[in-house]
């Protein structure tokens, strides 16, 4: 098989880590390839939740006006109702003085918001390639030739550098042997689209149950996700009538139910995980891991998109350095420095998701949280605010933080 194709990246997957990622090296002046085995617009099972934050990423690539004027709808802040009924209720813009690049979030279906990023790239000189599925990788003394599958046939690439930007269960971190995935919480996510939701409003909600959890939020267009996250064993109920599945679950709790009386699924239902995916390290000889492929804990936070496109503008110098690198060893300080990077922009996010993913796991604690929570407005817009990129996450790491989450106010 001959080499059909040369070029200094290629990006595996086309979603918003590899079109943030390309977007960015394309202006860069790299000679940048994408390919994706899906044709755009595609359908993708998320919570499609963009962070006050995200925004700013968005305006950096040219995109924030197009998702704007696409109809995304805007969130104000996020509600989260425990099992005993208290609710956490925390707005975007509050009183403890952090602001986001946006004082609201956004939400906006993954058809329309991957192939605006996508075109983005495009604009960018990135060369876009539909339809073709990464299916092996092999090193030579720099850089990979990489297999493709475009339709029945098969052809080579060849790149100084290679970004596995392919999602929670990415082929190319398998092939760098680094691919990891955690026992705890091992979940599954079933999502559509419906119309006809009672009471959604300009808040994202997430109901937590002993059961599960569900998410809603406004997309826009008069339709609303509609996410249910399970645990993976009862999640095998589902095999064959994913529908049925939600239904019986929305059907043991009547508050949901009330609200589902006259709604109507719109889009197919979609099954996604488990999650609590994380790659060892997220970069290899003359290789690279951004968004789902290198991380994702769980889908509670809604931290996906923010993750996908702040990594790709993260990894967007270090990945220039390496591909542009004279020996492999410049090349790989380039890409060590990008996990460094890296580790000190998402740690924090991470050990606050993770003490989240407790609560939601134990009935007993998410209720406790809330009891507090719901008194204590301050600390739940404060907690709000770092599920939204915009507040540090040591301001609720902090032990005198963490006491008063924990411990009810007195009644005066």
């Amino acid at each position: 098989m001959s080499v059909a194709q040369s070029t200094q990246v290629l990006i595996v997957g086309g979603g918003p880590a590899g079109s943030a990622t390309a977007t960015f090296l394309a202006r860069a002046g790299l000679d940048v390839t994408v390919l994706d085995r899906a044709r755009f617009p595609r359908s993708k099972p998320c919570a499609e939740y963009l962070s006050p934050e995200a925004s700013r990423v968005l305006d950096a690539l040219g995109a924030l006006s197009a998702v704007e004027g696409a109809g995304a709808a805007q969130l104000t802040g996020m509600q989260v109702h425990a099992p005993n009924g208290h609710v956490i209720e925390g707005a975007f813009a509050a009183e403890h003085g952090f602001r986001g690049f946006r004082d609201r979030g956004l939400a906006l279906r993954r058809t329309v918001l991957d192939a605006l990023l996508l075109e983005r790239a495009r604009e960018a000189g990135a060369s876009v390639h539909e339809g073709v599925m990464f299916e092996t990788m092999d090193a030579g003394s720099r850089g990979y030739t990489v297999t493709v599958r475009d339709g029945s046939a098969t052809r080579a690439i060849r790149a100084a550098l290679v970004i596995g930007a392919d999602g929670l269960r990415s082929r190319v971190a398998r092939q760098l042997g680094v691919a990891h995935r955690s026992r705890w919480p091992k979940r599954l996510a079933l999502v559509a689209h419906w119309r006809g939701v009672q009471d959604i409003g300009a808040r994202g909600e997430m109901h937590v149950r002993r059961d599960g959890y569900l998410g809603l939020a406004d997309v826009g267009g008069g339709l609303t996700n509609v996410a249910l996250v399970v645990p993976a064993h009862t999640a095998r109920d589902a095999a064959g009538d994913a529908d049925g599945f939600v239904r019986r679950w929305l059907s043991r709790h009547p508050a949901l139910t009330a609200r589902f009386a006259h709604a109507e699924r719109v889009t197919p239902m979609q099954a996604t995980g488990p999650f609590a995916s994380h790659a060892r390290r997220a970069w290899g000889p003359d290789a690279a891991l951004v968004g789902d492929a290198a991380d994702f804990f769980d889908p509670f936070t809604g931290e996906g998109i923010y993750a996908a496109l702040r990594g790709g503008e993260l990894l967007a110098p270090f990945a220039a350095d390496a591909a542009r690198a004279p020996t492999l060893d410049a090349a790989r300080r380039a890409l060590r420095a990008y996990e460094q990077a890296r580790l000190q922009a998402f740690r924090g996010k991470w050990r606050v998701e993770k003490l989240i993913g407790l609560a939601v796991t134990f009935p007993a604690l998410m209720n406790h949280a809330a009891r507090v929570l719901s008194r204590r407005t301050d600390l739940a817009d404060l907690l709000i605010g770092v599920t939204g990129d915009f507040v540090p996450p040591t301001e609720v790491l902090r032990p005198g933080v963490l006491w008063r989450m924990l411990v009810p106010p007195l009644r005066t």
